[in-house]
């Protein structure tokens, strides 16, 4: 069954929660999917992206909405998800009510880590929150971890994030890095999927895609429409 309520999260910051939040969501709106985002940050960087998005030239459409306060956010993804096909929440980087909410009530954990010494330090403490919000939820919410701004290569540091999170009772790692390309941080920025941007990264489109088929399935990759080419001349 799909994940209805996806939640965005990490206690480390600045590991590109927002920016793989707005490339999952924009990503499903492209295939036909209702879609709701809805910003937890107080930042609302997420917001300000898809205010953004208005004046790009994009004819996918997604709802979005932000809700600084905590209790507010829990009772409105409650009361509106039914509406939509799917809900992605973007919170903030730490340890904040509206994070541990949003993973009470989400169907499933999308946790951005990059592989950093600082990053997988952050692993303990989010384990830790799961724990207790298992408890909450009674039982445990499916979470999966994946590398962002991963290098290129199977680098060292790669590897060692990953192994960071092995035995790992909460959080399973899902191979599909998003490696650090421009494409993520310019699409991103202006509210854009990277299979949007005029000059696409076919590398970057097919990282995302990788991501989008393991969480939802075959039927969420993002298919590029061609240009008709010109009729031969008879």
């Amino acid at each position: 069954m799909e994940p209805k309520v996806i939640v965005v999260a990490n206690t480390k910051g600045g590991v590109g929660k927002t920016t793989v939040a707005l490339q999952i969501a924009i990503g499903q709106a492209m295939v036909g999917k209702d879609v709701w985002y809805v910003d937890g940050d107080r930042q609302q960087t997420g917001l300000g992206a898809l205010t953004l998005r208005e004046t790009q030239k994009v004819k996918t459409k997604l709802s979005c909405a932000a809700f600084p306060n905590a209790m507010l956010l829990g009772k409105q993804v409650q009361q509106q998800a039914s509406k939509y096909d799917l809900v992605v929440i973007d919170v903030g980087g730490y340890d904040n009510a509206a994070m541990r909410i949003a993973l009470v009530i989400a169907d499933l954990l999308i946790m951005p880590f990059q592989p950093r010494s600082f990053d997988t330090w952050a692993i303990s403490p989010m384990t830790a929150l799961l724990e207790e919000v298992s408890v909450q939820r009674r039982q445990k919410i499916p979470a999966y971890a994946i590398l962002n701004c991963a290098d290129p290569a199977n680098s060292s540091d790669n590897r060692e994030a990953i192994q960071a999170l092995e035995g790992n009772e909460y959080i399973q790692y899902l191979d599909t890095p998003l490696c650090r390309r421009k494409a993520f941080a310019t699409a991103s920025g202006f509210g854009m999927c990277v299979a949007e941007l005029k000059d696409k990264d076919p590398k970057a489109i097919a990282e995302l895609n990788e991501l989008l088929v393991a969480i939802f399935g075959e039927e969420a990759r993002i298919v590029e429409q061609k240009k008709p080419g010109r009729r031969a001349r008879k």
